[in-house]
């Protein structure tokens, strides 16, 4: 077996085949799963707000962060820092390989109800009675069918990561990314037109600092792990993926880049959602994970075209979960071919089968769904992101600013301000949010409400 020394590494391309490829990573389910039920769980305006500010204070210096190491090792997470810290720290690098690989388990379950939620469009089978259409996803959601989309969408990501960084990810994204920005602003403008449109940009559009102040305990936490999820910070991915770049690169620019359009998609996304629920009297507060699958479908089923429209919505959602799976993916598969020297298409099918098998349990029952995403979201992904802020910002000298002036020339003030803004308010941040994400599982853990609890779920099914 070949070291990792002898690997060849491989380059983008072009420039726009990374942006389009970081951007692909950052626009999945994050943007069109999570983000609206998240809105709609922590109070429309007021967690949208929180959510613009970790974006920006918090999501560009931990993405810079990503980028400095990644593309000063040339190296996947857990070599990246064997190379720059050593000892323990490539432990840590292996939390990045393992919560990616926990992700991208149920990650895949859910991007398979989003096939098979298009194809039900295209069937007219949206349920427009709210009840009927929570009956209607818990069938789909769980059992053989969930299986099967699960493995069908897993072997489209396995098909694009084996082919490689140019063949594959970079080809598939400069397709994949501008489908979406296309389509996302056209259901935008239809949902202009819809007659809950006024009442739905108010309430998202309007914060209520009230709610901020009354329950930023659960805003918090929600807000900083769907700006992780989103920006696919915390499981390695900027890392891997700024491993392939050159020295050239600008990369507060490209980070800047990145951010703005990730951040847009999803604001956009609050402009189609919002409105078809309120036309359709909907609650946008109600169905958490599965509001997407469960409120926005009934509302579909309520509002005129609305199976066109759902299908056209759930085809979107679908091809921006392959975009951001391809990236999970290649985190686990560069750290075999860089650590172990295994070759790429082994790689991949051994990787993806693994999170396959891992991820059979979460299309068994919700409830086993959340237990893997309260993990990953809320703990492993901010701790990811914290331990590498404290490496960079605190331990390991000034390799982070020497590694960001390449590139961009001198830095001047900036780049002092860059790291002691991750070394205070980014660490102080994160800590704070993996504090309140460890008690919030905790609690999930130990809750006996019914069909939401896993000490609930661990008394009927043991």
């Amino acid at each position: 077996m070949a070291s990792s020394i002898d690997v060849p590494r491989e380059q983008w391309a072009t420039r726009l085949g990374f942006i389009l490829a970081a951007v692909g990573s950052a626009v999945g389910l994050g943007n069109v799963w999570r983000f609206p039920f998240a809105v709609g769980e922590e109070g429309g305006g007021a967690f949208l707000l929180v959510y613009l500010l970790f974006i920006v204070l918090i999501g560009f210096p931990a993405m810079l962060v990503e980028f400095v190491v990644g593309r000063r090792t040339q190296r996947n997470p857990v070599g990246a820092l064997k190379r720059l810290g050593g000892g323990a720290w490539t432990y840590v690098g292996g939390i990045f390989i393992v919560t990616g690989f926990v992700i991208l388990s149920y990650y895949s379950v859910v991007a398979g109800w989003t096939i098979r939620y298009a194809i039900l469009g295209v069937q007219g089978g949206y349920e427009s009675d709210l009840e009927a259409a929570e009956v209607q996803f818990g069938t789909l959601a769980s059992g053989l069918d969930a299986i099967a989309f699960h493995a069908i969408f897993m072997a489209a990501v396995i098909a694009i990561v084996a082919l490689g960084i140019k063949r594959g990810i970079e080809l598939a994204v400069k397709v994949m990314v501008p489908t979406i920005i296309v389509i996302t602003l056209g259901l935008a403008a239809y949902a202009f037109t819809l007659d809950g449109a006024s009442e739905a940009y108010s309430y998202y559009l309007s914060p209520e600092f009230g709610v901020i102040a009354a329950e930023w305990q659960s805003i918090l936490p929600a807000a900083a792990g769907q700006a992780f999820f989103t920006l696919s910070l915390g499981m390695g991915v900027m890392i891997t993926y700024a491993s392939y770049l050159g020295e050239d690169r600008n990369l507060a620019e490209d980070s800047a880049i990145i951010i703005g359009l990730d951040t847009l998609i999803a604001f956009i996304v609050g402009l189609v959602v919002f409105p078809v629920f309120f036309t359709a009297g909907v609650d946008p507060g109600e169905g958490g994970p599965g509001s997407l699958f469960v409120t926005l479908a009934a509302a579909f089923g309520d509002i005129t075209l609305g199976w066109l429209i759902g299908a056209v919505f759930f085809a979107t959602v679908a091809i921006a979960a392959l975009s951001s799976a391809i990236s999970i993916l290649e985190v686990v598969v560069s750290y075999l071919i860089d650590e172990k020297g295994i070759d790429r298409k082994t790689a991949t099918l051994g990787v993806g089968g693994a999170i396959f098998l891992l991820g059979i349990p979460s299309a068994m029952d919700l409830v086993l769904l959340d237990l893997f995403d309260g993990f990953a979201d809320g703990i492993l992904l901010v701790l990811g992101g914290l331990l590498l802020a404290v490496f960079v910002g605190w331990l390991t000298g000034n390799f982070g600013r020497e590694e960001l002036r390449k590139g961009i020339g001198d830095l001047g003030a900036y780049g002092d301000a860059w790291i002691w803004f991750v070394r205070i308010p980014v660490v102080l941040a994160l800590i704070a949010a993996l504090i309140l994400g460890i008690l919030g599982y905790y609690d999930f853990l130990t809750s006996m409400e019914e069909g939401e609890g896993f000490a609930w779920w661990i008394e009927e099914n043991l």
